[in-house]
């Protein structure tokens, strides 16, 4: 009997031997790490946070999940979804030779959730998980993220949660003439953390390529390599400011008379967001000899929205017509000029110096005006006249010389 329990011990041996021979000769993958492994999120709002996974091995990235709870693979516990990574928000590319951009934008009704979920009892925690897929096995291996539930204010990564270019006079796409000036405009913006706000204003010009949707990303958004070529426009101004833990925050833009103003055509004012130091929102993106952090405050989960305008030629000026210049009339004074286009009305003024004794508002398809008889009482003395063209909210478009006569 004890002759043959040794047989089988020694079966055993040779078949534990041969695998691990075999083993050994397997070629073993790298696990994929993340960076930064876990970050504080705002509970009430969206939350956007500039990931790196390292060491992909001919991976390709899958699908991404939020969930209350993860199994020893890492992979979501049945049950405990609480969504999906937005086609709308996935920003996500590979970077460099082994790694991969993610951009994790938190919707608000997950983060709703989680704290539902905190409320009934579990976990304050949960998870952002990326699945990561090898084309030649099909095996999937999980990765995940650790989300804390935070306010939204300090130690919470400074990203961009929403963005607005605004006119101070609400006109959507304002149409100045040559050398007149823009009106004020700022952005509206919302944020998560706090830290430095940091960047540009630059305008497009007639001509000039239009800015692809890589280039309206701001600088935190994109990997590493591809970050300086972003394309560069006409500069008006730069900012650099500190963000109060508020929430929001109005962004003056710069001095409208500042803008060019020779180029007729339509014209883009791009906001340009800059990378700024964020100890919270920093990544290791990993170098062979040495972990290497990348500044990413500033993140943001969708392009830079942009402000459009249009500048036209200067539009000619009513010429006047009767009365000629210096020319003395006899009641009832008949006064003629040439209209222009795309007007509103026009106002005819009559001084004597600088007393107005006449002023009437007139149709823009009216081109001449007969005064009435009293003006007959201003007979000797040395009078003016002008023509104004008006906008259709009475603003002054353009307005004549001004002409004299006398009424005998």
């Amino acid at each position: 009997m004890n002759r043959f329990w040794n047989q089988v011990k020694q079966q055993f041996r040779l078949i534990a031997t041969a695998a691990v021979l075999v083993l050994g000769q397997m070629p073993q993958a790298s696990a994929v790490t993340v960076n930064p492994t876990g970050v504080n999120v705002k509970t009430f709002g969206a939350t956007t946070v500039f990931l790196t996974f390292r060491g992909l091995n001919n991976q390709t990235a899958a699908e991404a999940f939020w969930c209350g709870d993860i199994n020893a693979d890492n992979s979501c516990v049945a049950g405990t979804i609480f969504g999906r990574l937005p086609l709308r928000s996935d920003l996500s590319r590979l970077s460099g030779q082994n790694n991969f951009t993610d951009i994790m934008t938190i919707p608000a009704s997950v983060s709703r959730r989680a704290y539902q979920d905190a409320l009934r009892g579990n976990r304050s925690d949960f998870f952002y998980v990326r699945r990561f897929v090898n084309p030649t096995t099909g095996q999937s291996e999980f990765v995940a993220v650790t989300c804390r539930l935070a306010g939204g204010g300090a130690r919470v990564p400074l990203s961009l949660t929403n963005v607005q270019l605004k006119f101070a006079d609400g006109q959507p796409v304002p149409a100045i003439t040559t050398g007149e000036s823009l009106p004020k405009f700022g952005a509206e913006i919302r944020f998560n953390g706090t830290g430095r706000l940091k960047g540009r204003w630059e305008v497009v010009l007639p001509g000039d390529p239009l800015p692809t949707r890589e280039d309206l990303l701001t600088e935190a958004t994109l990997p590493i390599e591809q970050r300086a070529l972003q394309r560069r426009y006409t500069q008006l101004e730069r900012f650099d400011t500190f963000l109060q833990p508020t929430g929001k925050f109005f962004l003056p833009g710069p001095d409208p008379s500042r803008f060019p103003k020779g180029s007729v055509g339509a014209h883009l004012i791009l906001l340009r967001i800059e990378a700024t130091d964020d100890r919270e929102g920093n990544s290791d993106i990993g170098t062979p000899n040495q972990g290497r952090a990348i500044s990413n405050g500033g993140v943001a989960g969708f392009p830079m929205p942009v402000l459009r305008y249009f500048i036209t030629p200067s539009q000619p000026k009513p010429l006047l017509l009767e009365p000629r210049q210096g020319q003395t009339v006899i009641s009832p004074v008949k006064f003629v000029w040439q209209g222009i286009s795309g007007v509103g009305g026009y106002r005819l003024m009559v001084k004597n110096t600088d007393k107005m004794v006449l002023s009437a508002l007139l149709e823009p398809d009216k081109t001449q005006y007969t005064a009435p008889p009293w003006l007959q009482e201003q007979a000797g003395n040395s009078l003016t006249w002008s023509i104004q063209a008006l906008k259709a909210d009475g603003a002054i478009l353009q307005e004549s010389t001004v002409g004299s006569f006398r009424i005998k």
